[in-house]
């Protein structure tokens, strides 16, 4: 009776410590940029910087934004400063982006500097200089051609350099989503996560830790959006563990789109995202700050 009522109290401890491990994203605050400049909107991705003070923004009109955030006493968002009225991105003629040139979705911010755009409608990516000014683009992947308005939604940059880029929808008669890597000149498919019901990968970051963050999205009608975001753990380019840290309800949060993680001054890593309003004034232009609680 001993053995089996310890062996009993062993599993439950066993048990109680796996739910105390999974790890999980919780809300520090949110904030509507209501102040900010008239064409501060239709954001679809966000780079903050280490410290977490500063933040660029990239618009899907292919402007950039530079920023500081104010925090209050807890850390959380409590106002935006902008830098300026937005740089627009130039193309190889050095004349601002437009018509089918100018959906930017995804940024990575690279260790020198320079960022990294990814383009839906006319799938892409290109480096620029913080000022807007194209440097080069990468060379073009046989399969963007494939996709169209699903395009490259989400771009991130691994701690090795390599870039890695999704499609925001999998693509005609696919159940998987392909997520390609860009290094050394090659392009390559890394990996593929699985379709999973509606939601849709819209964001993507690399954190401090070396886990791939991708920020997802589904749409539920006229109740307003879903959000999620997941981790994945990769080991010699493949996906070793694939978590979901976070999954809002409909109409919780704004269209989220873009997607930093940072570490903060306590040692915490925090997610960063930020919503598309579309230029539209009944939606928001709306930060949501997550703790990741391990």
């Amino acid at each position: 009776m001993y053995r089996r009522s310890q062996l009993g109290l062993i599993l439950a401890l066993l048990l109680a410590s796996g739910a105390a491990a999974a790890p999980r994203a919780v809300v520090v605050g949110t904030y509507d940029a209501t102040e900010a400049a008239d064409r501060f909107g239709g954001l679809s991705a966000i780079e903050v910087t280490a410290d977490g003070a500063g933040f660029i923004a990239l618009s899907d009109s292919a402007r950039l934004f530079h920023g500081r955030f104010r925090r209050d006493g807890a850390g959380a968002i409590a106002g935006i400063t902008l830098d300026g009225p937005g740089a627009a991105l130039t193309g190889p003629d050095g004349a601002a982006l437009d018509g089918e040139h100018d959906d930017a979705e995804g940024l990575a911010l690279a260790p020198d500097g320079s960022l990294y755009v990814s383009f839906e409608l006319r799938n892409r990516i290109a480096r620029y200089a913080a000022d807007g000014r194209l440097i080069d683009r990468m060379p073009v992947f046989t399969v963007f051609s494939t996709i169209y308005n699903d395009g490259l939604e989400a771009l991130a940059m691994a701690l090795d350099g390599a870039l890695y880029t999704m499609p925001e929808g999998p693509g005609r008669g696919v159940r998987s989503f392909p997520v390609w890597r860009y290094a050394d000149g090659t392009w390559s498919e890394a990996f593929r996560l699985p379709e999973d019901h509606h939601w849709r990968p819209v964001g993507a970051d690399f954190g401090p830790d070396g886990r791939l963050y991708i920020l997802e999205r589904d749409l539920w009608g006229l109740v307003g959006f879903r959000s999620r975001l997941r981790r994945i753990t990769l080991a010699e380019g493949q996906p070793t563990q694939d978590e979901i840290l976070m999954e809002s309800r409909a109409g919780a949060f704004g269209n989220l789109e873009g997607l930093s993680v940072w570490q903060d001054a306590a040692g915490s890593l925090r997610a960063t995202m930020v919503a598309d309003n579309n230029f539209l004034p009944v939606m928001s232009t709306e930060f949501v700050e997550v703790r990741i609680e391990e």
